[in-house]
């Protein structure tokens, strides 16, 4: 029988994506933005009335979509029904680009997946956050944000704080429990997202938890996530020529610039494969390549090359603090923003350049906003996911979602690990 999933905080999709393909039927998707649950309607699921209580989809049925606040949400219906609840609660409470105010403030929806377990009790639980849990200001509370998905069921009682709490999570954890079914095993993996074949530089912190009766392998999970991409692996492409193989079309002048920050000294063969470039990703790597969009046709409205949103938007600069991308690295991380896409980050330098007396080398290479499609392409969406909403709400979606692919090396490895602790029983 398929494994089963739930997926709270899902955004434009891309860790429900992830789960699916990873070989999980979903049973359930909870949503609160109005655009990100209309791009998950576009994409199957099914808009569940408000006050309805959600069906349990049987078969090839596709899932229901609870649109709204999951502080109303009842999930005791699908107890004994779940495999594996996913989710990212919002990161910007914990984000540097998101004013970080960690616990106090109101968008910390971490409550509520620990809230979720408690009703679902889910064989696995697997959460994708900023890295900014982890910088020392928010260590201490990421350490709780562990022990109390290690111990779901010893809740927090009304007007006591987080540290109270916390010192009651110590104590408990030295008690051998009575039923294992209601704790977890928790680990904590820091992450790049290139490592796992994104080209894309994105660190995050992803936590996966395991019901302890379960009394799966954690460091088997552990190497199942080894990383399988090195920015060592795609320095020696360069200097073997593989990657320029791979790109023949590449002007000389692009390349010479490129090798000329290869290290003499090349690092020793990890046995990993290359880091994917944003080239890769505009090239196809199995789907259609993009077609290049002149500058002069930076128009806002035409879907180049009949490709979906894959639409030129003009005046795109580059100032102090918001360098552009380059083709030949994967992107720097995709941001949602505060305020919208911050405009560096989604700026790529392009192969084209003009003579520029004020630059070192006498040329200055032209640039422009990167797509909604380039940008879906580096977050490895495909390019039959549809995204609603106008370009500032798709590159939002995308800024908040989990790479398809990272979520995907995660969601099979945790199979992979329950499938070894039910043969091991």
């Amino acid at each position: 029988m398929k494994r089963t999933s739930v997926e709270l905080f899902a955004g434009g999709g891309g860790l429900a994506m992830a789960v699916e393909r990873a070989g999980f039927r979903p049973l359930l998707l909870n949503e609160f933005n109005k655009r990100a649950c209309e791009t998950l309607a576009a994409n199957g699921a099914e808009v569940c009335k408000e006050g309805e209580r959600p069906r349990v989809p049987r078969g090839a049925a596709r899932p229901p979509l609870v649109e709204g606040d999951i502080r109303k949400l009842d999930m005791d219906y699908l107890k004994g029904e779940v495999d594996v609840l996913a989710g990212g609660p919002p990161c910007q409470p914990f984000s540097l680009g998101g004013v970080a105010k960690g616990d106090e403030d109101q968008r910390n929806m971490f409550p509520e997946m620990f809230r979720a377990v408690r009703e679902i009790q889910p064989k696995a639980v697997i959460c994708e956050n900023v890295r900014g849990l982890l910088r020392p200001s928010f260590k201490p509370y990421f350490n709780y944000i562990l022990r109390e998905l290690e111990l779901p069921f010893e809740e927090r009682r009304e007007g006591t704080t987080w540290q109270e709490h916390d010192q009651a999570l110590r104590v408990q954890g030295e008690v051998p429990a009575a039923d294992l079914s209601k704790r977890y095993k928790a680990v904590m993996i820091p992450v790049n997202a290139a490592d796992y074949g994104v080209p894309q530089i994105r660190n995050r912190v992803i936590i996966v938890a395991f019901r302890a009766d379960l009394r799966v392998d954690i460091d088997e999970f552990k190497r199942l996530v080894s990383p399988t991409h090195s920015e060592t692996a795609l320095l020696r492409s360069f200097a073997d020529g593989t990657y320029w193989r791979n790109h023949p079309d590449v002007p000389d002048h692009v390349r010479a610039r490129v090798m000329r920050r290869v290290p003499a000294t090349l690092p020793i063969d990890d046995g990993l494969r290359p880091w994917r470039t944003m080239r890769d990703a505009i090239h196809g790597d199995g789907q259609l390549r993009l077609p290049t969009i002149p500058l002069d046709q930076q128009d806002k409205k035409r879907e180049h090359g009949g490709i979906a949103y894959h639409v030129g938007w003009p005046n795109a600069r580059i100032y102090d603090g918001h360098t552009p991308n380059e083709l030949d690295r994967p992107a720097k991380t995709v941001k949602a923003g505060v305020h919208g896409v911050p405009g560096g980050e989604s700026v790529m330098l392009l192969d084209d350049r003009v003579p520029d007396a004020t630059e070192p080398d006498g040329w200055r290479y032209l640039h422009r906003y990167m797509t909604v499609r380039e940008t879906a392409r580096v977050m490895t969406f495909p390019d039959d996911w549809k995204l609603e909403g106008p370009r500032g709400e798709k590159m939002r979606q995308l800024g908040n979602a989990v790479p398809v692919l990272l979520g995907e090396a995660f969601a099979k490895a945790v199979a992979a690990a329950l499938d070894g602790a039910e043969r091991g029983r």
